[in-house]
């Protein structure tokens, strides 16, 4: 006797990896996906008791997958465990169903401190997939919004204090590749099989590929916090681009990059270039002064920048709103948008078995959005998440 389905969402138009179809349905066997498939063949999967969504031709997708989100709801990934919650459920209901916390710059016992409450954040909620540091290993030249007073060189040293202090969940961290014991950091991380990004940085095109070479896989917020790309320099971006086992992260809030440069960014790096929100405390929130970390942040009109001056600071993005954005101002394709902010993240993280589509036996996150790319409906491991609040 086949499996009897838990919930099935039919007629809808289904875009998950390679795939956009119409009259479709996604069929879910409590936390996994079932099936899927067109027309009316949801119905010999239906149980008894199976819950039943007619899509009314809006767009089902996989869950999104933020791996750069610093907080919302005035909340930090910083803070309590209490605070944590708080912007974990702001994310949820703009459908990020999985996520990395970010930690921003601070002192090595701060830090330590911070690390060991978001890991029991992380054993405790499985929609937290581990933890981001960006910083405190950057660049003076480019710190954005990191404290310059508090950035230091990646001392192998710290490296394992700070693995150790994760007990497992450290998965990403943002470094200069020109600092100095970048590339014997960069091996201690990768082997602990953690996401080494490269970011913040004033590395030249040779430097950025030499932190290539040493196990950087991944572009912090491209663009922003490093050079630009010029003719006779150009920077760590080709650099990234260039390699094919290079992902990059973009922050598509219409503030941090223009869209034209992001549609040739994906032209260049095709199926290779991750949605990111970098969202502070202030996403879901609105206008007014915050913390990030240990400076004043003033967000003004939805853009948030250091108080008294006009460097950014992370963004108000909620990572639904990157996906329309990316069809709606940059001009990609639908599938092209989704998979930004659900395979490729999951392919970053080496997750991609278990999460980023909807295809029988994934994890069952999937987003219902209408056809303005509002999100109508989420749900993480086949159950629906509370109805977002207006």
């Amino acid at each position: 006797m086949s499996s009897a389905a838990s919930a099935v969402i039919h007629s809808v138009r289904l875009i998950s990896s390679g795939l956009d179809r119409a009259d479709a349905f996604v069929a879910f066997e409590d936390d996994r996906v079932l099936a899927t498939g067109t027309g009316s063949g949801w119905r010999d999967l239906v149980g008894k008791e199976a819950d039943v969504l007619d899509g009314a031709g809006h767009v089902l997708t996989p869950g999104l997958l933020d791996i750069h989100n610093h907080g919302g709801a005035g909340a930090s990934y910083g803070q309590a465990s209490e605070a944590i919650g708080t912007a974990r459920r702001l994310h949820r209901q703009h459908g990020t169903t999985r996520q990395l916390l970010s930690l921003v710059t601070a002192s090595p016992e701060v830090l330590i401190s911070q690390i060991q409450v978001a890991a029991a954040e992380t054993r405790r909620d499985p929609t937290i997939l581990g933890i981001h540091l960006e910083g405190p290993f950057l660049s003076r030249e480019y710190c954005g919004a990191h404290d310059p007073a508090l950035l230091r060189d990646p001392d192998p040293d710290l490296v394992e204090r700070l693995l150790s202090a994760a007990e497992g969940t450290l998965r990403q961290v943002t470094m200069a590749p020109e600092r100095a014991h970048f590339a014997e950091s960069a091996r201690i991380l990768s082997e602990a099989g953690v996401v080494v990004a490269a970011g913040h940085t004033a590395a030249t095109f040779e430097q950025a590929r030499a932190a290539i070479e040493v196990g950087a896989t991944l572009l912090t917020h491209t663009f922003n916090g490093m050079p630009g790309m010029h003719h006779r320099a150009p920077g760590p971006v080709l650099a990234f681009t260039e390699n094919p086992g290079g992902w990059l992260e973009v922050v598509n809030d219409g503030v941090h990059v223009r869209p034209e440069v992001i549609r040739m960014l994906c032209q260049l790096a095709p199926g290779r270039v991750a949605l990111v929100s970098d969202a502070m405390a202030a996403a879901g929130v609105g206008d007014g002064r915050y913390r990030l970390g240990n400076v004043d942040v003033d967000v003004v009109e939805g853009v948030a920048r250091l108080t008294g001056r006009k460097t950014l600071a992370g963004s108000t993005l909620t990572l639904d709103v990157a996906v329309a954005r990316a069809v709606q101002n940059v001009g990609l394709t639908p599938l092209a948008a989704i998979e930004a902010a659900t395979v490729i993240p999951a392919q970053i993280l080496g997750v991609a078995d278990r999460f980023g589509r909807l295809e029988p036996g994934y994890v069952a996150d999937a987003v219902l959005f209408d056809s303005d790319w509002q999100v109508r409906g989420v749900w993480i491991d086949g159950r629906p998440v509370r109805e977002r609040e207006h």
